[in-house]
């Protein structure tokens, strides 16, 4: 008998929500949505109620909140809307939801991803931030309350699926050595390092596999965004530093290896498309149709490897440095990294300019412990007011 998942989608008019949407639309037995959640695009979100009719509809802009709510008084749809970040969160812990995809980018989803947790949903996170910033409190919430945690990251999922079932966060007990990390090296791969002071945001966007938002698309192209991941491997896997490798892999085939202790080394291969972890999570521990199309390995060829640059991606670096300094330092990396990455879309700052402005940043924040999800959010309003001070500095002398 087939199980039916009744789902919120928190962030559903982004990249992932949107990649989400796709593969339920394939499963209408296997998937209901009961809530859809947004930032502000309310065409987008128009359009997916009149496709799958859910019970709520949030936006967290109260403009888009209102012009969503007369759309859909327009179109007869029986959606409740409402808006706010304390609606995201109620969205988030439904009693008639048991399943909530975690897809609001940045320290936004944070709440609402928390509010899952500890309403012991089965959890597909994409959101990074609730692992970087706050991956000891998350995880701790996660068992506290029976909640299931699934990775939706190309490689954390591809981990997930080389490590062996029922994999309880002990690598040495399941004979792990190493998790290797595949990226892709973003655009700038073999740019010479003088160029790098000259690239767009259009440039550093446009990704040479995967399809993604600008914020996310600039994180690959510095290599932060593999840097976030492996902060998010340490908690998810349970895996010291030292045990996380970061391989360049330019054709974005093999999402990630696992490598045992007697020599085997376990990778989850396939196109670059979201839709795969998705699909996987939603109906773990099934399988289902994902729409993705089938892997030609004679039409890829080849698979290179190439060791990672930190010349190159001081990104890299310094997010390495922040999980070996524990504490607040992921949430500082995290909070002046998507400053830095917002001032470089509005042409503010250079691209070479974010892991300087970052690591600078990292340096003039004091570091504490965290022991709550509002030290978190504090230590994260601390240092974004560092930033932007910072931008002030910088953009006097320039």
């Amino acid at each position: 008998m087939t199980t039916i998942r009744h789902l919120t989608i928190l962030g559903s008019t982004g990249s992932v929500g949107v990649s989400t949407l796709d593969v339920v639309s394939k499963h209408p037995d296997r998937f209901h949505i009961i809530a859809l959640t947004a930032n502000n695009n309310f065409k987008k979100m128009l359009e997916q109620c009149c496709y799958f009719r859910p019970r709520y509809a949030v936006m967290l802009d109260q403009t888009g909140a209102e012009k969503l709510r007369a759309g859909i008084h327009k179109m007869g749809i029986d959606t409740e809307v409402l808006s706010g970040v304390e609606s995201l969160e109620k969205m988030a812990s439904l009693p008639e939801v048991d399943t909530v995809m975690a897809a609001i980018v940045g320290a936004a989803g944070i709440r609402p991803t928390f509010s899952a947790a500890r309403a012991g949903k089965r959890v597909l996170l994409a959101n990074k931030e609730a692992l970087v910033m706050a991956g000891h409190i998350f995880i701790n919430v996660i068992k506290q309350n029976n909640a299931t945690l699934l990775p939706i990251d190309s490689e954390h999922n591809a981990i997930l699926q080389s490590l062996p079932t029922g994999f309880n966060r002990n690598l040495t007990v399941t004979g792990v050595r190493r998790i290797l990390l595949t990226a892709s090296g973003g655009p700038f791969r073999q740019s010479s390092l003088a160029s790098l002071a000259n690239v767009t945001p259009e440039e550093a966007c446009a990704h040479p596999n995967w399809v993604m938002g600008r914020k996310i698309s600039v994180d690959s192209a510095t290599m932060m965004n593999k840097g976030l991941e492996v902060i998010e491997a340490h908690w998810l896997f349970d895996a010291a530093p030292e045990k996380i490798e970061v391989l360049i892999h330019p054709q974005s085939i093999i999402h990630s290896m696992v490598e045992y202790v007697d020599g085997s080394v376990l990778a989850q291969l396939g196109n670059p498309d979201m839709r795969t972890p998705i699909a996987h999570a939603l109906a773990y521990p099934e399988r289902i149709e994902s729409g993705v199309t089938p892997l030609d390995m004679f039409k890829v060829a080849r698979l290179d490897f190439e060791k990672p640059d930190f010349a190159r991606f001081p990104c890299l670096r310094l997010a390495y440095e922040a999980l070996a300094s524990g504490g607040s330092a992921p949430a500082i990396l995290n909070a002046a990294n998507e400053v830095a990455v917002e001032s470089f879309l509005e042409r503010r700052i250079s691209f070479t300019t974010i892991p300087s402005m970052i690591e600078e940043v990292m340096q003039r924040v004091n570091r504490t412990s965290i022991n709550t999800l509002d030290d978190i959010l504090e230590v994260d309003s601390m240092a974004r007011a560092t930033a932007y001070q910072w931008l002030l500095e910088f953009s006097a002398k320039h």
